[in-house]
């Protein structure tokens, strides 16, 4: 009997001092206090309506509409590199031009009209017209161009008229680069082209609507936003302007799901982002047999001046990141209405840890596999 008693003892020393090596999906709720509480660096945050909205206000997305104006522009201008078509008129009996006859609003029927060979806009925005010199035309409209022509041939012709047309437009474009069929660049006109209408011109896009994001650069300004969202929207679909740039960006944003959920993953999702509340649901939800309904937590990084941060001095990345613990209590109902309104980050961790009743059950389940074998043994022994 003493002989079967040591042996019991031995083996649950040995149960005992095999706790602290029991297999376990990642630190308990204790645990996870405790790493703020030991000054790691860890912020731990209860997810209550103030940090919601705080959270919430970070995250306002600026909309194309807002940064970048709904209105469509004025006339199209000339630029460097156009090539124009010059027609001029005069009347007779002068014949500074010579031509034919042809008709011309508000000139004679006789009125004599010459076709000027292609104009092409050089870098500093000039082009020559006979006997009315060197013009600079960049920057001005068409219809400028023809009152500074007419202008300057008054009293050297007879009644001067003359039209200009754009032949090829080189200098008012949209380039439209990124995850589309085909990058290019797309001549403006005065219809006013919108972002759809450039993307429609590169092909669309290649990858799932909703998992893209388009960016548009106006000079040093840039603006994104989910494409989906673009599409839904009509305000968002802003008139575009000479020099803007078009960027299809594809984004397969994720969240990694680890602990006691139905499912230990990464899973991927949509541009426009989900709640906290569509992440657990996409993960299997909380398993009933494991799972501690007080410890669900999201690991991420946020700004320094995200929070207000219960543990001072604040630790931060050199990236000027804090580490963040949200802690979000599922015994609690109103706990369900603010993981509807807090909203996932790319590259979060949604961690849900083991209930104390578990690791207690895994504890007993070690002793009885260690002490049975044991009197199993000195059964058969005596």
């Amino acid at each position: 009997m003493r002989r079967t008693l040591l042996v019991l003892s031995a083996a649950t020393l040995f149960s005992l001092g095999a706790c602290n090596s029991m297999p376990t999906v990642g630190p308990s709720q204790r645990e996870i206090t405790a790493a703020a509480q030991d000054s790691q660096g860890v912020q731990v945050i209860d997810v209550d309506d103030a940090v919601v909205h705080r959270l919430r206000e970070q995250r306002t997305q600026q909309q194309f509409s807002e940064a970048l104006g709904t209105s469509v522009g004025g006339d199209l201008t000339i630029g460097a590199g156009d090539a124009l078509q010059i027609n001029l008129w005069e009347s007779p009996p002068a014949a500074l031009f010579g031509g034919s006859a042809a008709e011309v609003q508000g000139a004679p029927s006789t009125a004599k009209a010459v076709t000027l060979p292609e104009q092409i806009v050089d870098r500093e925005g000039y082009i020559t017209v006979p006997f009315a010199g060197r013009i600079k035309v960049a920057a001005l409209s068409p219809r400028a161009v023809e009152q500074e022509i007419v202008q300057r041939l008054d009293g050297k012709a007879n009644q001067p008229q003359a039209m200009v047309r754009v032949l090829r437009n080189a200098s008012s474009n949209v380039t439209v680069v990124g995850e589309v069929a085909t990058s290019l660049r797309m001549p403006l006109t005065d219809s006013g082209e919108r972002v759809l209408d450039a993307l429609a011109a590169a092909g669309g896009v290649r990858q799932p609507v909703n998992k893209m994001t388009l960016q548009i650069t106006r000079g040093n300004q840039y603006v994104a936003m989910p494409l989906d969202l673009v599409i839904r929207d009509p305000k968002q679909n802003v008139p575009l302007q000479a020099g803007d740039v078009v960027t299809a960006i594809f984004q397969p944003l994720s969240f990694t799901a680890l602990g006691a959920t139905g499912k230990n993953d990464e899973i991927n999702f949509e541009a426009q982002g989900i709640s906290v509340a569509q992440a657990l649901a996409r993960s299997g939800g909380l398993l009933d047999s494991r799972s501690d309904p007080q410890g669900v937590f999201i690991f991420r990084m946020e700004p320094k001046t995200a929070l207000a941060w219960p543990t001072q001095p604040v630790q931060t990345t050199t990236e000027g990141l804090v580490p963040v613990v949200l802690r979000i209590d599922l015994r609690n109902p109103k706990s369900f209405f603010l993981m509807q309104s807090l909203a996932l980050n790319n590259h979060d961790i949604l961690y849900v840890s083991n209930s104390p009743s578990a690791e207690l059950q895994k504890f007993l389940n070690l002793i009885f596999s260690v002490v049975y074998p044991v009197v199993n043994v000195t059964q058969t022994i005596k």
